[in-house]
């Protein structure tokens, strides 16, 4: 790569970032929360997988079905889950074989899937829980005071995309 070119794009975001987001507060505090993200997300999936072997998509999907009194339909469960439509296909394909969850057709219209925690789920959730939450008391929440959390909450909030992952 010639010299011009690299102190060209050395600059280039910087001065997209000045026209786009004239506060470079906002830009740092993006930066921020990318880094924040995906270095928790890392060590709470490290963590978890290490300590009991479930992946932490896996946990999500056990959670989400438990906090919804143990079922959902397949389309609520990936709206819940962050997990793309089709990805969450295969991962319920696979939570079924190992018999933490099952599926059957929705009573109401039989033309929906219901996914839902077997009791099996629900004994591996119970023994995976406390390590997931353990890192989130650790990692997030005893880092930030009450003040801090309750202002981060509520800025996220106001941020939070209405979206489905398709």
């Amino acid at each position: 790569m010639q010299v011009h070119s690299k102190r060209r794009a050395a600059g280039l975001l910087d001065r997209l970032a000045a026209r786009e987001l004239p506060d470079a507060a906002g830009l740092e505090a993006w930066d921020a929360f990318l880094r924040a993200h995906a270095t928790l997300m890392r060590r709470l999936e490290l963590d978890l997988a290490q300590a009991t072997g479930l992946a932490l998509a896996d946990f999500d999907v056990l959670a989400q079905l438990a906090r919804a009194g143990g079922e959902l339909r397949m389309t609520d469960l990936a709206t819940r889950a962050l997990v793309s439509r089709s990805g969450m296909t295969r991962r319920v394909a696979r939570l079924v074989e190992e018999g933490l969850v099952q599926r059957a057709n929705a009573d109401s219209d039989g033309r929906g899937v219901v996914v839902a925690l077997t009791d099996i789920g629900l004994a591996r959730l119970a023994e995976t829980a406390p390590v997931h939450l353990r890192g989130i008391s650790e990692l997030f929440v005893a880092r930030l005071d009450t003040e801090e959390l309750a202002a981060l909450e509520n800025a996220l909030n106001k941020v939070t995309a209405e979206c489905t992952f398709g």
